[in-house]
C-alpha cells in the first residue's frame, strides 16, 4: 500500500458552505504504513476565477485571484508510522465572491495540503473544494418591492393595404425573487387591427457574461409559458406565474470576470413585439408587501398613458362591424396553452428548499431561513453540511428546460444589460463594459 495510506483534508463539523469574513477551520489527516521523512507540511487556502473561450475547457484565458494564504503545519523532520492530525484555521476575506460554475468559467475556493519530501522523492498532495455564499439581500436594491412594468407598441401591415398596431404591456409583482418564489406575471395585449395575433410567450431568461478576450454571453431559457393569441379588434389580459428554480444569484459582486443577469421576456411572433423586464435573483427575499398594479394598466415612470379607443358612434359601429372594423369590447382573459413547469409547479411550490415563507397577515416581514440555498450553477445546489467533499447536488425538479434551449457565443441582440434597463441600480451590480 506504500508509506502514505491516507492523506486528506476535512473541515470542522462537516461544513461545506461559508460566508465571507468567517473563519474556516479543519484538519489534515495522514496515515502512514512506514516512517516518512519530509522537508515541510503546508496547507494553503485559495480563491480564484478562471474564464475560457471554449465551453467546458479549463485552459483559462483570463484569471483573477481573490485570496491565497498558507500555513506551515510542520517543519523538516520525519513522521513515524501511524495516524497524524494537523489542525488549521484561515480567515476568509470579507470581499470573497460567491462560488459559481458555468460552461465558460468558474469561481473556485479550495484548501490544498502538501507533504514536501526530500529530493528525488515524490511529494504528496491533496485538496478539498469548499464554497462561499455572499448572500444577495434583495432589500438592498432600490425599488425592489415595486412592480416591474414595461410596454411596447408595434405597427404593422396586413392584407397588403391595411395597417394596424398592437400594444403589449407586461408587469411583475416585484423586481426581485428568491429560489422557490413564484413570479407573478400580468400581460395586457390590445390588438388594434383586423388580424388575430400569434400566441403570447413569456420566458425567464438567464444571461451569463464571461470576460475573456471579449465578452462571451451564454443566454439560456430557464422556463417558458405560452398563452393564447388575441382576436382582431380585441383587448385581452393574461395572468400567469413562473416558479423560480435553483438558480445562481444575480451579479456575483466581487468578481469582474463573470456577471449574471435575469430577464422576463414577453413576446408575440406575429406581429413581432417584445417586452423585456430585468429581474434580480437573490438569497434573501423582499420583506415588503409588493405593490400590485392593476393588470395591464401599469406604466413605467414618465411613460405616456395608454390611449384606449372609445367606442365609435352607433352608426359608425354598425358600418365598421359589417366591414370587419374595430368594435372593442370588455377585456377577455387569455388561457394558457403550455407551461414548462406545469406538471411540477404545485408540488414544487411546497417542497423547494429555501422557499420564502408567506408573509404574516399583519404585513410584518416574513422570517428568512437560517441558511439560504447556495445554487452554484443552474439546477445544482450545495448542502451546508456534508460528509466528504460535499459537491453540488443536481435538483430533482425538471423545472429547467433541456440544454438545447441554451445559445452561447457572441449574440448580436443579447438582452439589455442591467445598467441599460435600470439606470438607478447600484453600479456594483452591473458588469463592466
Amino acid at each position: 500500500m506504500g508509506r502514505v495510506q491516507l492523506f486528506e483534508i476535512s473541515l470542522s463539523h462537516g461544513r461545506v458552505v461559508y460566508s465571507p469574513g468567517e473563519p474556516l477551520a479543519g484538519t489534515v489527516r495522514v496515515r502512514l504504513g512506514a516512517p516518512l521523512p519530509f522537508r515541510a507540511i503546508r496547507v494553503t487556502c485559495t480563491g480564484s476565477c478562471g474564464v475560457s473561450n471554449k465551453a467546458n475547457d479549463t485552459a483559462w484565458v483570463v484569471e483573477e485571484g481573490y485570496f491565497n494564504s498558507s500555513l506551515s503545519l510542520a517543519d523538516k523532520g520525519s513522521l513515524p508510522a501511524g495516524e497524524h492530525s494537523f489542525p488549521f484555521q484561515f480567515l476568509l476575506p470579507a470581499t470573497a465572491p460567491t462560488s459559481f460554475e458555468g460552461p465558460f468559467g468558474k469561481i473556485v475556493h479550495q484548501v490544498r495540503a502538501a507533504i514536501h519530501t526530500p529530493r528525488f522523492s515524490k511529494d504528496h498532495k491533496c485538496s478539498l473544494v469548499f464554497y462561499i455564499l455572499s448572500p444577495l439581500n434583495l432589500n438592498s436594491i432600490p425599488d425592489i418591492e415595486q412592480p416591474n412594468v414595461a410596454s411596447a407598441t408595434k405597427k404593422f401591415s396586413y392584407k397588403l393595404v391595411k395597417t394596424g398596431s398592437v400594444v403589449l404591456t407586461a408587469s411583475t409583482d416585484l423586481r426581485g425573487y428568491v429560489v422557490g418564489q413564484a413570479l407573478q406575471l400580468h400581460a395586457d395585449i390590445e390588438n388594434q387591427s383586423g388580424k388575430d395575433t400569434s400566441p403570447v410567450v413569456a420566458s425567464l431568461l438567464q444571461k451569463v457574461s464571461y470576460k475573456a478576450k471579449r465578452w462571451i454571453h451564454d443566454v439560456r431559457t430557464i422556463a417558458e409559458v405560452e398563452g393564447a393569441g388575441v382576436k382582431a379588434w380585441r383587448r385581452a389580459q393574461w395572468h400567469e406565474q413562473i416558479l423560480v428554480p435553483a438558480l445562481p444569484q444575480s451579479a456575483l459582486p466581487g468578481c469582474s470576470l463573470i456577471h449574471i443577469d435575469y430577464y422576463l421576456q414577453v413576446s408575440l411572433k406575429a406581429p413581432e413585439a417584445t417586452v423585456t423586464l430585468p429581474v434580480f435573483i437573490g438569497n434573501i427575499a423582499v420583506n415588503h408587501a409588493p405593490v400590485s398594479p392593476r393588470p395591464g394598466l401599469g406604466l413605467p415612470p414618465g411613460a405616456p398613458p395608454l390611449v384606449v379607443p372609445s367606442a365609435p358612434p352607433q352608426e359608425e359601429a354598425e358600418a365598421e362591424a359589417a366591414a370587419g372594423g374595430p368594435h372593442f369590447l370588455d377585456p377577455v382573459f387569455l388561457s394558457t396553452k403550455s407551461h414548462s413547469q406545469q406538471q411540477h409547479l404545485l408540488a414544487t411550490l411546497s417542497s423547494v428548499p429555501g422557499a420564502p415563507e408567506p408573509c404574516p397577515q399583519d404585513g410584518s416581514p416574513a422570517s428568512h431561513p437560517l441558511h439560504p440555498p447556495l445554487c452554484i450553477s443552474t439546477g445544482a445546489t450545495v448542502p451546508y453540511f456534508a460528509e466528504g467533499s460535499g459537491g453540488p447536488v443536481p435538483t430533482t425538479s425538471t423545472l429547467i428546460l433541456p440544454p438545447e434551449y441554451s445559445s452561447w457565443g457572441y449574440p448580436y441582440e443579447a438582452p439589455p444589460s442591467y445598467e441599460q434597463s435600470c439606470g438607478g441600480v447600484d453600479p456594483s451590480l452591473t458588469p463592466e463594459s
